[in-house]
């Protein structure tokens, strides 16, 4: 990139556009920037550094905070002012930011970095319309995720008229850990991946319910295994119950989770279990059949 002022990013934007300050931006070397080796911990000579900083500002907004101060994104992630400043200005100029006065904001356009992994996902458009009648049989949300990390993130959803105090649409992130659809992907793990994460995690208290005992979690994934389901009561959030099934692709393995979510004030866990659970398996069956699961 060659030498930019803020400034004069800001008048191709404008009027109205504000900087906090001019910074000039430096040229950056020209072909692939590498680390060097040993520079940090599991980064060798193909780790492009930049990359990595510039998602990071974009992962700096998300629901809670759509709008940033220039301070704000530094703070989150752990940038330089003057550098943040540079990435700012970079992915304004490319359309995946805006800038209005002191804050910035995602513009639409980001969403072609996720819908670019979505549109090559047959999955969710083999499950929506499974989803659809599963909704309209029971009058719940239901939903697809599949596995990213120790996170569930979803990939399809159908969603009742209910308000509930959690937001979920296609992409959101939860901790597997507390989800029933996260489970339901934890317990289908191989053996040793399974112990590796029970190792490593270290299960956040997302409400006063939720399981944070590693042995405890362990003993619950063997339970959703051996049963085929997974319910959770209450541990994502209050008030919020849920059940979820795997999918599974012709060799077997568990590839996804269908869930069924719930409000607790009117459906008991017991009735979750009784009424909810068989339509939600069948679901889960109709799902993998068709990814090519035998009967």
């Amino acid at each position: 990139m060659r030498g930019v002022t803020s400034t004069g990013v800001a008048g191709a934007l404008g009027s109205g556009v504000m900087i906090e300050e001019e910074v000039a931006v430096e040229p950056a070397a020209e072909g692939v920037a590498t680390v060097a080796a040993g520079a940090g911990p599991g980064r060798d000579s193909n780790f492009v550094q930049s990359l990595d900083r510039g998602l990071a500002v974009i992962r700096a907004f998300d629901a809670q905070h759509p709008r940033l101060p220039l301070s704000e994104v530094a703070r989150k992630t752990g940038l330089t002012r003057a550098a943040a400043r540079r990435f700012l200005l970079t992915l304004v100029q490319l359309g995946y930011v805006r800038v209005e006065g002191r804050e910035f904001s995602l513009r639409p356009r980001v969403l072609e970095l996720g819908y670019a992994y979505l549109s090559g996902l047959t999955l969710p458009e083999v499950a929506q319309p499974h989803l659809e009648s599963l909704v309209g049989r029971v009058d719940e949300s239901s939903s697809l995720s599949v596995l990213d990390g120790d996170d569930v993130v979803y990939v399809a959803r159908v969603h009742t008229k209910r308000i509930m105090t959690v937001m979920i649409t296609v992409g959101t992130r939860f901790p597997a850990h507390a989800t029933s659809m996260g489970r339901v992907l934890l317990a289908g793990l191989p053996a040793r991946e399974l112990a590796d994460y029970l190792a490593r995690v270290q299960p956040a208290p997302l409400t006063s319910r939720t399981v944070t005992d590693r042995g405890r979690l362990g003993a619950m994934l063997e339970q959703v295994r051996d049963q085929g389901y997974a319910l959770v009561d209450q541990e994502l959030e209050e008030g919020l119950r849920s059940a979820a099934a795997p999918v599974r692709n012709r060799e077997g393995a568990v590839v996804a989770a269908v869930n069924l979510s719930v409000s607790a004030s009117r459906t008991s866990l017991r009735h979750l279990e009784d009424r909810f659970v068989p339509p939600l398996l069948e679901t889960a069956a109709q799902i993998s059949r068709d990814l090519g699961r035998p009967a």
